[in-house]
């Protein structure tokens, strides 16, 4: 026989929790990360340690399963006849394997169908932090899923069906969202339920069935490449902005006027600064490396070559790939030069601050030490950095400045823009398909050629002037032909 009961808990008294007094027993009142605000009683373990504990407001199912082990269940009721009738549920299912009726896959499927999708997010999550997934990426995927399944009020994992995903982008496409964006989100509710299936908490994936939409009729954001002359002006912004900004007025009368109240230490500083940011710019467009990317490199990922001839490189880790493979990212001479002397200059103030301290002088950067300081703010400051370099300009809308840095077709530029650029120069110098495929690190040539090269800078004229001679030779007019005959 079975059975229901509320199972009894302990935990450790709460921090800042209130400590009060009800009905003669030491209460003590706290609130969750939730904001909501419980109370339950307070005792002294055996440790001498003040805890609390309680009972749970739904009850346990208690049972035997198909092979015959006592199994506890959570029945989701704060009603113990409601608690009972689930119990029959499930022992009746048990009962139903037991005599081969149900397998156990579709037994497991129903029960984890049955919780709340919550729940198995957290199931997910668990996995794929064991998987060594980035939390970055999974809290941008928890969030989609769980703002589709809140949208259109589903609250359990079997009630996420394909006709809830294509409700909620058919809402969203009558709200105008790219479909870009909507792709995203489906396919952050597809990679859910497929590892929902993997795990068998369900038995198909429904999503399967959900149309993609076609993000080339429907781009919202077509970034453009820069050219040459457009990098050198921004490289040369971004090694001047941060001196120039800091000595320029900001208000009263002499506001826009440039000041020389700097400390020659912070002149150095700022550009120092500079010099970095400029060296982050050129270091997206010569290696194709994302912004994400190039912040995971260490000091310890950069071999800049030596006595054994290799090609100074930098060691991308597959868990900080996009692509989850890992790469080596071959360095261009100048670029690994730059490095190197960007290196040395950091290892002569480290050194210089330890003798100041009269700490031990470090022989050298530690390897775990992050190659550049990519700023969580990196995309607001290259905004700045091309209007300073007149790429974009600022305009006042509704009250707010906004950086307008689109071109006569719509094509933007933005951080991510610097890849392009990358991709389209290798096609403009005339490296192989297959070889600036290698170089971007796409697993599809047309993405290479269709996405991130950009056919504007590409010497058209020139590919068309290269084509054979086709002389024609000259023709008698036919009444010319006549007349002499």
């Amino acid at each position: 026989m079975g059975t229901v009961f509320r199972k009894a808990w302990t935990a450790p008294l709460p921090p800042n929790a209130e400590i009060i007094v009800q009905r003669g027993k030491r209460m003590a009142r706290y609130q969750l990360r939730n904001g909501k605000v419980r109370t339950a009683e307070v005792f002294t373990a055996a440790d001498g340690r003040e805890r609390i504990r309680g009972e749970t407001k739904s009850y346990i199912a208690k049972f035997r399963d198909a092979a015959g082990y006592w199994v506890e269940r959570p029945t989701g009721c704060t009603d113990e006849t409601a608690a009972r009738a689930v119990l029959a549920q499930l022992q009746r299912r048990a009962e139903l394997v037991k005599a081969g009726v149900l397998t156990p896959e579709e037994d497991a499927a129903s029960r984890h169908g049955a919780e709340s999708i919550e729940t198995n997010l957290d199931a997910w999550r668990d996995h794929l932090r064991l998987k060594g997934s980035t939390e970055h990426w999974y809290t941008q995927a928890r969030r989609r899923v769980a703002r589709v399944a809140t949208d259109r009020g589903v609250k359990r994992l079997r009630d996420f069906t394909a006709a809830t995903v294509e409700r909620w982008l058919t809402d969203q496409t009558d709200q105008n969202m790219s479909a870009g964006t909507r792709n995203g989100y489906r396919q952050a509710c597809v990679t859910f339920i497929n590892w929902c299936v993997r795990a068998g908490r369900l038995t198909h994936n429904p999503l399967l069935a959900v149309a993609v939409a076609d993000q080339r009729a429907d781009t919202r954001r077509q970034r453009r490449a820069l050219t040459e002359d457009e990098l050198a002006r921004l490289l040369d912004a971004a090694q001047r902005r941060p001196l120039a900004d800091a000595m320029t007025v900001r208000r009263g009368e002499a506001k826009g006027q440039a000041q020389a109240k700097l400390s020659a230490a912070t002149r150095e500083n700022l550009l120092r600064i500079g010099r970095e940011r400029a060296l982050i710019y050129k270091t997206l467009v010569l290696t194709g490396l994302r912004k994400g990317e190039l912040a995971s490199i260490t000091v310890g990922q950069v071999d800049l070559g030596g006595r054994d001839s290799r090609v100074p490189h930098i060691v991308l880790n597959a868990r900080d790939e996009k692509n989850r493979r890992g790469s080596e990212i071959p360095l261009r001479a100048d670029l690994a030069a730059d490095i190197r002397a960007w290196l040395a200059d950091r290892l002569a103030l480290a050194q210089q601050a330890a003798r100041e301290a009269e700490d031990p002088i470090p022989a050298a950067l530690p390897t775990d030490e992050p190659l550049f300081d990519v700023p969580e703010g990196l995309i607001r400051i290259f905004d700045r950095d091309l209007v300073f370099a007149g790429l974009a300009r600022v305009e006042n809308r509704g009250g707010k400045d906004v950086v307008i840095k689109t071109d006569d077709r719509g094509r933007t530029i933005d951080i991510h823009a610097l890849r392009h650029t990358f991709g389209t120069h290798l096609s403009k110098a005339g490296v192989p398909l297959r070889t600036a495929q290698a170089a971007m690190r796409h697993s599809d040539p047309s993405l290479t050629a269709n996405v991130y090269t950009d056919p504007k800078l590409l010497d058209v004229a020139g590919a068309v002037a290269s084509l054979p001679d086709l002389p024609l030779g000259k023709v008698e007019r036919p009444a010319a032909a006549m007349a002499a005959r």
